[in-house]
């Protein structure tokens, strides 16, 4: 198998993982209170998925 003669430079490496980049997360307004939300997960704030409540959320009040 063959083995390459010298290391890449530094520079080179660097260059090539300069386009690894983080792609920020997709949300989508939650149906019922309108806070952000991923997509095919419940809400955090209101506990409700596709229009049912889905998890019991303990009142602030």
């Amino acid at each position: 198998m063959a083995n390459p003669k010298r290391r890449f430079s530094k520079a080179r490496t660097r260059t090539r993982r300069s386009q690894w980049k983080v792609a920020p997360s997709n949300t989508v307004p939650c149906p019922n209170c309108k806070s952000p939300v991923l997509p095919h997960h419940v809400c955090p704030t209101c506990g409700q998925y596709r229009g049912r409540q889905v998890i019991k959320l303990e009142s602030t009040d």
